[in-house]
């Protein structure tokens, strides 16, 4: 909880930075003397959660192939696609007729997958600048403004973890507005939120170091100075915004977050996998 902290205190440059140097000695070791696969970034890069790259895209890809239907030749689009924890399971699975779109506001992380992906010629990343307290610093284009530069109806499958729990509310419902233009009819989202429900906010009233303690009237905030770090939703504010895009909650799954069972859960995070109405 303190390093979380101290790592906050950092502009999103500098963390970065700070992930490298940290990194650099196992990075060096890793390069010269493992075959790792070359869709697997060095650790000093990765900025999309903690855990193990291989090990968490993998569960979320299996989680994906069994709750939304995912077929070799399906239209991905992967909303913060990161720097491909997705797109590696991805690559090995879908077929010549299937195609992949991931886009990030991290630079970086588009840069490496652009080029890593060469050989995959129906997988395009496009990096879209837009201000984040917690990844991008650099400009003021706001994710309340931005469309998506997608045609109406193209996915069958549309792809966001750890990315609603780093937005704010108007950034949000801008978000699931286009979520639900480009979504193919019956087809499916599969997002991740931080979502209050009675059980989660009784665990948080019972926690003697909540993850959650900055209470709002529509959501909860981890840390106050940077608002986008963690963002915890009410499950009805979430509904709310879902009805008002034109989408539903087909199921919900509670993460471990909330004093689960991990061995019980999908992610740490909750899972929603969402429809059009």
């Amino acid at each position: 909880m303190i390093l979380r902290k101290l790592y906050y205190l950092l502009n999103p440059g500098l963390r970065r930075i700070v992930r490298r140097i940290f990194y650099f000695p196992s990075d060096a070791l890793s390069y010269i003397f493992s075959g790792r696969d070359k869709l697997v970034p060095p650790k000093g890069m990765i900025f999309t959660g903690s855990g193990d790259f291989v090990e968490q895209g993998d569960m979320i890809f299996s989680a994906i192939r069994r709750l939304c239907d995912l077929q070799p030749n399906a239209h991905v689009l992967d909303i913060g696609c990161g720097i491909g924890r997705i797109a590696r399971p991805m690559a090995y699975f879908l077929g010549a007729t299937g195609t992949y779109d991931g886009f990030d506001i991290v630079k970086e992380g588009i840069e490496w997958c652009k080029k890593t992906y060469l050989h995959f010629p129906n997988f395009k990343f496009s990096h879209v600048s837009l201000q984040n307290d917690l990844y991008n610093l650099s400009n003021h284009n706001k994710a309340s403004d931005f469309s998506f530069p997608y045609p109406s109806g193209q996915f069958d499958l549309v792809v966001l973890t750890s990315v609603f729990t780093h937005m704010q509310e108007p950034d949000v419902r801008q978000y699931l507005r286009e979520i639900g233009r480009v979504l193919k009819n019956d087809k499916y989202c599969f997002c991740t939120f931080f979502s209050i429900t009675p059980d989660s906010d009784k665990f948080l009233k019972n926690s003697k170091e909540p993850f959650f303690k900055y209470r709002y009237e529509n959501f909860f905030l981890h840390d106050k100075r940077v608002k986008d770090a963690n963002i915890a939703y009410k499950f009805e504010i979430i509904e709310k915004m879902l009805t008002s895009s034109g989408l539903k909650i087909k199921s919900f799954h509670p993460g471990w977050w909330a004093g689960l069972k991990k061995t019980e859960c999908i992610n740490f995070q909750d899972v929603m996998i969402i429809t059009r109405t």
